[in-house]
Order: C-alpha cells, then structure tokens, then sequence
C-alpha cells in the first residue's frame, strides 16, 4: 500500500511541476502592462548609424528592453509580444553626448512620448520621441 502511495505522490508532483513550468511560460510569452506617459523604461543602449535626408549620418539610439504594449493607438505595433527595441529620437546635441557616454550599458529613461515605427528607415520597433534620463541612486 506504501508503494502504491508513493507512485501517486510521484505522479500528483510531477502533475504540478509541469503545470508550474507552462504558467511560467505564458507568463513570459505576455508583454508587460502599456507604456503610459511618465513611466520609465529600462534596457541595455545601443549606437547606430542611420542615414540623415542631407546624405550625412547621423548617430541613433536603440533601448533594447523587455517586451512593452504601447498605449492606442499605437497597440502593439503589429507585434503579438510588443515592441522589445526602442529607439530613442534625440532633441538636442547635450542629449546625444549623454547618450553616448552609456552605450553598451543598463540605462533607465522616462517616456514622455512614444509610438509604433512607421517609416522604412526605422531600425526599432518603437520610437520614443520624448524622454529624459533616469538617474539611479
């Protein structure tokens, strides 16, 4: 009769270990709550160059963070996780010097604005037109 406990006790725990493993699952394959003005996100920068209208390049910055819904009508960009890359659309040069001195590393910034790519030379899913840094204490 021990034995026959055993077996079902065995067969009840790995019931619950692969129900465990699939929630955790789904829970990783849904993207976070919607991006909301004001909040702040964060994710490893990355520099590019991308083409200017005068033939020049120019510097661009990509966030590449977890998943994000944006708010409508921006949605989810088309993507069924949301957009993982934004990019980050400098409004002066002193935004851009302080940009680059974190590529390559963990930043935080605050979104003021922010929509779907729409134009073919866009290298992110996502564009933040308005932001400011995060300072960590």
């Amino acid at each position: 009769m021990t034995s026959e406990f055993g077996k079902l006790l065995m067969l009840a725990l790995a019931v619950s270990t692969i129900l465990v493993a699939v929630a955790i699952e789904v829970q990783a394959q849904q993207p976070q709550q919607a991006i909301r003005n004001g909040d702040v996100l964060t994710g490893q920068l990355n520099a590019m160059r991308s083409p200017a209208a005068n033939g020049k390049r120019v510097s661009t910055f990509q966030l590449l963070s977890e998943p994000r819904k944006l708010p409508p009508p921006g949605g989810l960009c088309g993507l069924e996780t949301g957009p993982e890359t934004f990019q980050l659309v400098t409004a002066s040069d002193a935004q851009a010097a302080q940009l680059k001195g974190f590529v390559g590393r963990e930043i935080s910034v605050r979104i003021e604005e922010v929509s779907c790519a729409q134009e073919a030379g866009q290298m992110s899913e996502a564009v933040v037109t308005k932001w400011s840094m995060v300072t960590r204490h």
